[in-house]
């Protein structure tokens, strides 16, 4: 059993067991036939993902990892908050007429700020801090800009990244104020662990750890069956990731620049409903 596939059991079941419903409260979510879309959480959960001894991937069901790669070059790379710039369509719901998500996500990181070094977005500063000073405690990104919080189509969830340089380690901490654990806790961690391994290649650096820190990990009420099906699945071992050792330009990695071997998912045929 991966170490991803087991955290995710311990998350879940925590939940299921010991977990607060929201049922006696008004909640903003809708399911798509207007109704209150509950869920029971727990507050808290912080989980440790060691990149150097697997990629964290569940196998209890699968994570279709390279639309995932595609939302992180997505908001990382382009910075974009238009879905014309995406190739998918989870952000379909999001979006406005023209394809905008508002000042959210890739928009936020691709803001310029004047530092002594020059004006630089927060992704070539962390590349800049990256190479040049990689002992630096400061080396953060942050998208939960408070002044454009209602031109934004959605809040962030994951918020934010803390980079952190031990030797010629580099570690890394992502924050996440919500956490929708049937449909995204997968997909983010996937994500991030693929950042963390785009940022350490180019940067000269190794892959170490990737902290994940979850406010409101949280199940919703529709969701709790399909969650119970996946707990009786049998799991696989962790698939071996790779990345193209040619690419030291961060902004030149593609989804074909990364590679899973012997990726053997559980079968799932469920649907899962999105709630808004």
């Amino acid at each position: 059993m991966s170490r991803a596939d087991m955290l995710f059991l311990q998350n879940c079941r925590e939940i299921l067991d010991h977990g607060v419903w929201d049922t006696d409260q008004s909640v903003r979510p809708r399911w798509e036939d207007g109704s209150p879309a509950h869920t029971i959480k727990k507050f808290g959960i912080i989980n440790r993902y060691d990149l150097q001894e697997e990629f964290p991937i569940l196998t209890l069901r699968r994570t279709y990892w390279k639309t995932a790669v595609d939302e992180l070059l997505w908001i990382w790379q382009k910075k974009s908050n238009n879905i014309h710039d995406l190739n998918g369509h989870i952000w379909d719901q999001w979006a406005d007429a023209n394809g905008s998500i508002g000042k959210a996500y890739g928009y936020q990181l691709g803001v310029k700020h004047h530092y002594p070094e020059g004006d630089m977005d927060q992704v070539d500063r962390v590349l800049y801090d990256l190479k040049h000073h990689p002992a630096s405690r400061r080396i953060l990104t942050n998208i939960y800009n408070f002044s454009d919080l209602s031109e934004m189509n959605l809040y962030p969830c994951a918020y934010s990244m803390t980079f952190n340089v031990s030797g010629n380690v580099l570690n890394a901490i992502l924050n996440q104020r919500s956490q929708d654990m049937l449909a995204a806790n997968n997909w983010n961690v996937v994500q991030y662990a693929v950042l963390v391994h785009m940022f350490a290649q180019v940067s000269g650096l190794v892959p170490g750890e990737l902290v994940h820190v979850i406010a409101d990990a949280h199940i919703y009420d529709r969701h709790v069956p399909i969650i119970e099906k996946i707990l009786e699945q049998t799991p696989s071992p962790a698939p071996k990731f790779s990345v193209d050792p040619s690419v030291t330009d961060f902004y030149s990695f593609t989804r074909d620049s990364f590679s899973l071997d012997g990726y053997t998912p559980a079968p799932f045929q469920d649907k899962i409903p999105i709630a808004v």
